[in-house]
This record gives structure tokens, sequence and C-alpha cells, in this order.
């Protein structure tokens, strides 16, 4: 498919950033690839682009995708997002005045979206708007904005009214869940069914992959941690910031430890020191942890030195619109997952597809059941992991939900 349109990407999100390079290049690489004409414009934050602004460069001009940027500032949060908008503005409508009839806006999230529904509204431009979950809810929810301020109380209902327009006058609209799209549903703003498009945070199944896996490479690195030898290995893969519950994972690791032979493997960025604090907060010995940091394409490595994975998300009602990147890639390298109910269509997923396990509640009680499931089941859990991954977060399966959306507007 060819098409005559430029469908212009809108980022608040960096490219250099690891969710630019993980959860939107993939795609829109793809999208290039099957005829289309696609543009970005993206606020990069200055340490990320230092690192990596050649290497995006390289895949952008490969895929032939222009790439204009601005960016990030910090300093007082509500004055920096403001000049971060109205930066990211400026660039979007100067893309978008040299081909005012020929250019479709997809804009990924609430600050990018705003930028969509004004070009919609001045110059009459289609409208992806890819919401990526409730994010005035979000900010409430991780105490970011609290209604209980004056400030935090009007960003909220100004948001959420943005929040009806946006999704009413977009031309179509990507929601990360089908929960998510449920609950807009039910909202009753008199939007279509078939205008919202569900397509998770997926992942690329080549590189997540235990084919790819290079044996001299995976021995190297397990002589790195012997300690990990003949241990049950249990996993957490990213940020420990203010969705994920480090306590009550500690304190599982802790219920499992007691029950099995077992190392806690940290993948993260997060300082070191905060990790060793957190557990000797829950009596979890330094000798049971390893905290490492990875790069994108040594993850599948430390992955694999997984037995399970876990992650417990807070389960507010913003993360009903959530998808776990993690999910996707720990099921792809055939890592049976333990997380929480309450979030996105992880329930679901997990529960339909025997891909690991949920806990409910947490409590003591309920971690000496899981974990005694997960020491007896894990092998069985790991036979349904990649089938699993394939069916709901094939990348590939992606870019074709995306080409379908682009396809409208031929």
């Amino acid at each position: 498919m060819t098409s005559n349109k430029t469908f212009l990407f809108v980022s608040i999100d960096g490219m250099t950033d690891p969710l630019g390079q993980s959860q939107v290049l993939p795609y829109l690489v793809g999208l290039t690839k099957n005829g289309y004409k696609i543009s970005i414009v993206s606020c990069e934050k200055k340490e990320n682009w230092k690192l990596y602004h050649t290497v995006i460069e390289s895949i952008v001009k490969e895929a032939g995708i222009t790439w204009d940027y601005c960016f990030y500032k910090t300093g007082k949060p509500f004055i920096s997002q403001i000049q971060n908008y109205f930066e990211l503005k400026k660039l979007a409508i100067a893309k978008l005045k040299e081909e005012p009839l020929k250019t479709i806006l997809h804009c990924r999230s609430y600050l990018s979206g705003l930028i969509g529904l004004y070009s919609k509204r001045k110059f009459n431009t289609g409208f992806i708007f890819d919401m990526r979950g409730f994010w005035a809810d979000e900010r409430i929810e991780g105490g970011i904005w609290k209604k209980s301020n004056p400030v935090g109380g009007y960003l909220y209902s100004y948001f959420k009214k943005r929040e009806k327009e946006m999704l009413k006058e977009a031309d179509a609209i990507v929601s990360l869940t089908h929960k998510a799209k449920s609950i807009i549903l039910d909202w009753n703003f008199g939007i279509k069914e078939e205008k919202i498009n569900v397509i998770p945070c997926c992942v690329d199944l080549i590189h997540f992959s235990r084919k790819k896996i290079e044996p001299k490479k995976l021995s190297d690195l397990k002589a790195k941690y012997p300690q990990l030898d003949g241990k049950f290995v249990l996993s957490y893969v990213g940020s420990l910031g203010t969705w994920y519950m480090a306590d009550e994972m500690l304190e599982f690791f802790k219920v499992l430890s007691l029950k099995k032979d077992a190392i806690f493997l940290i993948i993260t960025k997060d300082d070191i020191q905060l990790v060793h604090s957190a557990a000797k907060k829950h009596g979890v010995s330094p000798e049971k942890l390893i905290v490492v940091s990875s790069s994108r394409s040594d993850m599948p490595y430390y992955i694999t030195l997984s037995t399970a994975s876990v992650f417990f998300i807070k389960p507010t009602f913003s993360k009903s619109a959530s998808s776990p990147t993690k999910m996707g890639e720990l099921l792809s390298m055939g890592i049976p997952v333990l997380t929480n109910s309450g979030i996105g269509d992880v329930d679901q997923i997990v529960t339909e597809n025997q891909c690991g396990l949920l806990v409910h509640g947490f409590n003591q009680n309920d971690y000496r059941k899981i974990a005694d499931d997960l020491i007896e089941n894990s092998n069985l859990y790991k036979e349904n992991t990649e089938r699993t991954a394939n069916q709901f977060f094939s990348l590939n399966e992606g870019i074709d939900r995306y080409t379908k959306i682009y396809n409208t507007f031929n």
C-alpha cells in the first residue's frame, strides 16, 4: 500500500528515550515498509539524546523518516511542561504547513493530543489520538497532582474536559487495552466502537527470542554470576518508580526464599543503594540480591537467567488502561510472569493462557500459596509463554493494526 499522505507522529516523549526506542520507532519503521510517509516531531531529553541520537538518526535515515525535535526542559514542573508543549506545537505546526491538506497527525498521549485537536480544528487535518492511558487520572493516582491543590485540581478538570473532546473529535483512537475501551464506551460520549482500536505494547519477537541467544555470550554472563547456579531466580525488570510496588515484591520474594533457595535478580537503571535500602527494610539479605543495569541489546540475556519474573503494579483506575511492556518481553523469552490482578487486560491473558500466576491479595497467606504454585509448576507455565507472546504482543501484529488505521485516511 502506498499513500500520498504524510503521517506526522507527535510525541512529548523522546525517540532517544527507552520507550521511544522500543514502543515508537519499531512501529513507525514498519509503517514506512508498508508504504507510508512518516515524519516525527518529538521532545528529547538531553542526556538520552547525547547517548543515542546517532543511533536514532541512523534508524530514521534508513527508513526514510524525517525527524525534528526540541529539547525537553526541566525545572518547575508546571512551567517547564508548558514550555515543552509550546515548543513541540511550534515544530508540529511548521511541519504541518509544508503539506496542510495531506498531513495526518498521529499524537502520542495527551499533551501531543492537544496539538492534534488544535490542528484538526484549525487546519482540518486528520487526527489519530494514541491515548496510551488515562493520563489525567494517572497524574492524580500517582501523586503528581493533587485535587485538593488549586493548581492540581484545575489541571485535572482541564485535561478531563480535553480528554472528552479528543476522544470525540479524533478520527481514530488507539487504546492499549480492551478494558479501557469498554470504560470509554460506557462513558456514552457517542463514540462508535469501531473508532477505538486496541493495540497493546507490542514486542519485537525477533529481538526478544531464545533462538537469538548466543550460547557463548550467555555462558560468559552466567560465569559472571556463579551465585545463580542451581537457584530459583526470580527477576524484576525496569524502574521501581511510582507505580511498581517494590515493598510488596520484596515481601513476596522473602516468602519464596523461605521455601526455595532463591535469588532476586533486579534488572534496573535505578540506584543500587535504593534497592538495597528497601531490601534491608524487609529483612532480605543483600546476598540474596543481584542488581544489574542492562542495555536493550543485552536485556534478552539477563532475562534468560530468570526462572520466573515478577511485577506488581498499583491496581488503580488509571491502570485499567495499562499494558506493561515488560510482560510481552518476558513471555517472548519463555519466562512465566507473576503479577497482580486489576491491571489492564493482564488478568484475562494470564488466566486464560496459563503463562504465569496472579496475586489477588498482598498478604502472607496469598504469597505462600502463589510461591508453592510457582515452585511446583513454573515449567508448566513456561510451556505457554512464547505462544501467548505471539498471540497478544507481536510487533508485526501491532504494525498491521496501525496499518489498518492509516489505510482509513487514503
